[in-house]
Formats: C-alpha cells, sequence, structure tokens
C-alpha cells in the first residue's frame, strides 16, 4: 500500500515523499528512525480506487468517548507507552471519524506535543471539562487515575441525559400520534361528515362550523400546512438558541410546575458533579469554575458560576454565592460546601451531593411518566369528547330532521 506523507526534517525543512507500506504506522515509524517529525501521512490506494470519504458523515457519541478513556486508563496502568495505547484503541475503534480524530493525537504526541495538547484541538469531540482533567493528569503525573476519573464524569453524565430523554420519549411519541391521527381525521373523516350535512342542510353548532373550516384549510393547503408545522418547530428552536430569547425559555423552565424542580436538581448535580471531578484532579478553583459555566446550559446558573468567580477572586468563600441563591440552589449545596470548605474535603462533599441529587432525578425522571400519563389521557379526551360532541350533535339534528 503507498501513503503520501509530508514531515518536517531537523533544519525545520518540510518534506514531501511517497513511501510503500502495509500501514500508517510503519510509515511514521520509519520517519522517525529517519530523524524527521511526521506532519501528516494519507493512503494514496484508497483514494485511487475512487472510494467515498464519509467520515465527515460520522459522529463520535458519548459511550464512545466513554469506552475510549476507560480503556486507554486501562492500558496506561498496564504499563503500555501512550502511543502505543492510542494505535490499539485507533485499530480497534469502527468510527471512520474516531480513528481520523486518535491518529491526530498520536501525531501531536509525536511531534513532542501533550495528549491533552491534542484534544485541545478537536473541541467538539473533547470538551473543556475533558481536556483541563487530563492536562491536570499530564502535569500531576497522574494521567491513569484522571482518565478514570474523567470516565466516570462521562459516564454519569451519559446516564443522566440518558434519563432525560427516557422520561420525554413516551410523551413526546403520544403527541405525535395524537397530531397525526388528528390530521388523517380532518382530512378523510370530517369531509364526509360534511357532505351529509350540507346535503340536509340546517344551521350548525359554531363548533361543527370550526371543525369544518379546519379540514378544509389542511385538507386544500396540505403543503401550505406541512410548511406552518415545520416552521413553528424550526422557530422554536432557533428562539431557544438564541441569546436574547433563551433566557426567557430559561426562566420558565425552572418555574413550571413539576419540570421546575427537576431542571433545579439536573443543574445541581452537574455543578457539583463537575466541581468535583475538576477539584479533585487538581484544577484550581477559578479554572474550574469556569468549566462549569460552560457545562451549565441554563443562563440563571451561569450567572451564579460568573458571581461564584468573583467572589473567589476577592477571597470571598465559594459556598456564600451558593447559600445567597436558594431560589435555584438548594439549601443543602451551599450547606455541605461550607462544611467541605471548613474540613477540607470539599470535592468529597460536592461529589456526595451530586450523587444525591442525580438519585432524585433518577427517581423523579421514573415517576414522571406515571405522572405524565394521566394528564396526557385527560388531554386526549378533551380533544376526543370535543370532536365527537361537534360532529355528532349536528348528526341528531339530522336523524330529526329525517324523521
Amino acid at each position: 500500500m503507498q501513503f503520501k506523507y509530508r514531515s518536517q526534517n531537523i533544519k525545520g525543512e518540510i518534506v514531501e515523499g511517497v513511501m510503500d507500506s502495509p500501514d500508517k504506522f510503519s510509515v511514521a515509524r520509519i520517519i522517525r528512525e529517519k530523524g524527521e517529525s511526521p506532519i501528516s501521512i494519507e493512503s494514496l490506494e484508497s483514494k485511487s480506487k475512487g472510494s467515498l470519504n464519509i467520515s465527515f458523515l460520522s459522529h463520535i457519541s458519548l459511550s464512545e468517548k466513554i469506552i475510549f478513556t476507560n480503556n486507554l486508563s486501562g492500558m496506561l496502568q498496564a504499563g503500555l507507552p501512550l502511543t502505543r495505547a492510542l494505535s490499539v484503541l485507533e485499530k480497534q475503534s469502527k468510527n471512520q471519524k474516531f480513528k481520523e480524530v486518535i491518529n491526530e493525537l498520536i501525531n501531536e504526541i509525536n511531534k513532542g506535543g501533550t495528549l491533552s495538547d491534542g484534544m485541545k484541538k478537536y473541541p467538539k469531540v473533547f470538551s473543556t471539562l475533558f481536556v483541563s482533567m487530563v492536562r491536570s493528569g499530564e502535569e500531576s503525573g497522574g494521567l491513569p487515575k484522571v482518565l478514570i476519573e474523567v470516565g466516570s464524569t462521562l459516564k454519569k453524565t451519559y446516564d443522566l441525559n440518558k434519563k432525560i430523554k427516557g422520561a420525554l420519549t413516551y410523551p413526546s411519541v403520544i403527541l405525535t400520534f395524537m397530531v397525526i391521527i388528528g390530521v388523517l381525521m380532518m382530512i378523510y373523516v370530517v369531509p364526509t361528515l360534511t357532505a351529509t350535512f350540507k346535503d340536509v342542510g340546517g344551521e350548525l353548532p359554531a363548533s361543527t362550523k370550526f371543525i369544518i373550516w379546519l379540514s378544509d384549510s389542511i385538507k386544500n393547503n396540505i403543503l401550505l400546512f406541512l410548511v406552518i408545522i415545520i416552521g413553528v418547530i424550526g422557530l422554536f428552536v432557533l428562539l431557544s438558541k438564541s441569546k436574547t430569547t433563551k433566557k426567557y425559555f430559561d426562566f420558565i423552565s425552572v418555574r413550571l410546575p413539576l419540570i421546575g424542580t427537576l431542571v433545579k436538581e439536573i443543574n445541581t448535580a452537574r455543578t457539583a458533579r463537575t466541581l468535583s471531578s475538576l477539584l479533585s484532579s487538581g484544577v484550581d478553583v477559578s479554572r474550574a469554575l469556569s468549566i462549569t459555566e460552560d457545562v451549565l446550559q441554563n443562563v440563571y446558573y451561569k450567572n451564579i458560576i460568573k458571581k461564584a468567580i468573583e467572589n473567589v477572586e476577592k477571597g470571598i468563600l465559594l459556598s456564600q454565592i451558593f447559600k445567597e441563591n436558594t431560589h435555584l440552589y438548594p439549601i443543602m449545596m451551599g450547606e455541605m460546601m461550607e462544611v467541605g470548605e471548613e474540613t477540607g474535603k470539599m470535592s468529597q462533599m460536592l461529589l456526595d451531593i451530586a450523587s444525591f441529587y442525580e438519585s432524585e432525578v433518577d427517581e423523579k425522571t421514573k415517576n414522571l411518566s406515571v405522572i405524565v400519563e394521566p394528564i396526557l389521557m385527560i388531554c386526549i379526551g378533551v380533544a376526543v369528547g370535543f370532536f365527537a360532541v361537534s360532529m355528532i350533535s349536528p348528526m341528531y339534528s339530522v336523524m330529526d330532521t329525517i324523521k
């Protein structure tokens, strides 16, 4: 197999060439043996065959990053050199995009850089939290131990996200099917009944007229109706991401019945888990808070963390800001952090807080479907009842007319 390579020699000059080799790692080894540093290595054979590069279509999932982190930690603890461990992981990965990222990490290390330097180049793959913890592990000489902590943090994040998505799946599916069935009835069922009403004549109730109008509008403008639905969904997504309107969505989310409590506990768990992981890895408090601010999505929680950074830089205790904002963070958060500051076990206290509220979120998401189910049933009942009364009551009038 032929490979085109670019390397840098001792004089700093860029050297290009083509080499026959079984794989790109052999090419990199030969280049280093010549006293040069590899920059890039590309397979010419795959290009000559006209193969389609679909790596840009690949997505690196959180579960893949968890497996990568845990396996890398295990191999480093077993005594494998970092580049060798990464090479093994590159071969094991079935995700083409991830293979390319890992290969670039190897190239960065071979050029004299660090693992965190390589990861920093891929912010969409490795978060600021991930990179900062890895860097602290490199500086302290305890990279394998820190990677275990990173893997644990990612696993908790994965579990939390999975529970939230699971709780939202049931109502989303039910509402989607309600809309689909409603549209089909408006297109196929209502026009049949409307024709009957027109043949018989007579004054129709206002609710019946509304359903007939809605049916005619959907049936005669089905494409426009679909465009409006897609447009409304798209507008909602854009507004939720806009900085101007996002704060209103965030304001509503923490004050909604049932949902508000869940949102507060999720943000509390994320804050405590992130701070605990960073502080236990040796990251300084200000930097840990800055990274935590990036992790949190709700603008009101971000503002609290920004204020916490200012307080810490002024010499004010970290727990103080959380004790002042009990409308968003529970009272226990500030109190336990204060105990952590007094005993010097802040990281452990934050871990306990995270574990407690993660279990609370777990319990609430399990109960959420039980609570949502009767609410959905009531909504479905009201919709079906309105439709039935609107369309059946005129039919009784028709029957009376026939008699």
